[in-house]
């Protein structure tokens, strides 16, 4: 491997793992790290040491103290080096950082750790602070990332974040808290999935994927972004003045209803921004519904090559079977995968028989 040495400060966590399996396989750089949670990581000492790029992966809280004993622990000895830190706050981290003689990146990947290989399609905020040599290779770093990537300065990733992130996150706990409180009266999120539209359902995902990952860092998200209580009190002002018009239920407070939450909001965004939107959240239900197709296959295709997918579609030809809709997606190790869906009065026989095709002949796998 040739390059700089990597040393990841947080490795056992899922970033660290995502990123040391990333700078890895799509970098072909040597990567090591140090975790409390991994008695067989390499030590502080040795870490701070040898790694030519050190990438801070800790939890929000335990950042700015873990950078301070870093730079004791380097002791000048950083100096011309790079520090990155991929936390989901940027002021406190990079401002710890720059106490360093190092160059200074503060990155934020606007995703937890995907399932695949790299972060395309996704967002990364990047706050460059010091950076003059490492600069070509944080070029080369981003590119290999695919992410779409957005300056910012630390102050105003901060901001963002509280309205970004902080905001958002709040307002389905806070949803999650209602249906909660409400379970014993109309059933829990099972029981009420049957009645969903689809703004209810993507609420109802993202209330799920909140909850199923690290409560740690959702809890710093709010308390470690100094600007999250304001973004908070304001949006508590908007809810209780819709509650109170509502529980009003008077013509005028129809009408402050509709200038205040309806026109006003529609001027203020703008109708290029809504069209925009409008037409993601219809992407998104033409996906949901199919994937909610029960009739579906799931195949790996071996060979990722031009005309593979072509191969594939033809035995579906040859044996008279149409497609409602197929989407791919990688694995983190870069396998191809397609899910192919099929209308409900799809012959069993045949697609037996596309099934017996792609394995016999090694053309795939059919996993599902």
């Amino acid at each position: 491997m040739s390059g700089p040495l990597i040393g990841i400060v947080g490795s056992a966590g899922a970033y660290g793992r995502w990123l040391q399996n990333f700078f890895r396989m799509r970098m072909g750089l040597q990567v090591i790290g140090h975790d409390p949670a991994d008695p067989g990581s390499v030590d502080e000492p040795e870490l701070v040491r040898r790694a030519d790029v050190l990438v801070f992966s800790a939890p929000i809280r335990h950042t700015t103290t873990l950078v301070a004993r870093y730079i004791e622990l380097a002791d000048g000895s950083e100096t011309g080096k790079l520090w990155l830190d991929i936390t989901s706050i940027k002021a406190a981290p990079v401002a710890a950082m720059l106490q360093s003689r190092a160059e200074v990146v503060g990155l934020h990947p606007m995703t937890a750790p995907p399932k695949a290989p790299t972060l395309k399609g996704r967002v990364m905020v990047v706050c460059e602070a010091r950076l003059e040599s490492w600069r070509p290779w944080l070029a080369g770093l981003l590119a290999t990332l695919e992410a779409e990537c957005v300056q910012a300065t630390p102050e105003q990733h901060d901001r963002v974040m509280a309205l970004v992130q902080a905001m958002v996150h709040a307002s389905h706990l806070a949803q999650a808290g209602v249906l909660r409180a409400q379970s014993a009266r109309v059933g829990h999120l099972a029981a009420l999935m049957p009645f969903r539209s689809a703004s209810f359902e993507m609420d109802a995902a993202i209330i799920a994927r909140i909850l199923s990952l690290n409560p740690a860092i959702y809890e710093d998200i709010q308390f470690g972004n100094p600007y999250a209580g304001e973004t908070l009190r304001a949006l508590g002002t908007q809810i209780t003045r819709m509650a109170s018009l509502v529980g009003e239920g008077t013509d005028m407070a129809r009408a402050a209803f509709r200038k205040e939450f309806l026109r006003e909001n529609r001027e203020a965004f703008g109708d290029t921004t809504l069209a925009e939107g409008n037409y993601s959240y219809e992407r998104i239900g033409y996906l949901l519904a199919d994937l909610a197709g029960a009739q579906a296959l799931s195949v790996h295709l071996p060979e990722d090559r031009p005309g593979s997918l072509r191969a594939l579609l033809h035995v579906f030809e040859r044996h008279a079977v149409s497609l409602s809709s197929i989407h791919s997606s990688r694995t983190p190790e870069g396998e191809v995968h397609f899910r192919i869906g099929f209308d409900a009065d799809v012959d069993p026989l045949a697609l037996a028989r596309v099934v017996g095709d792609i394995n016999d002949t090694g053309l795939g796998k059919v996993l599902a």
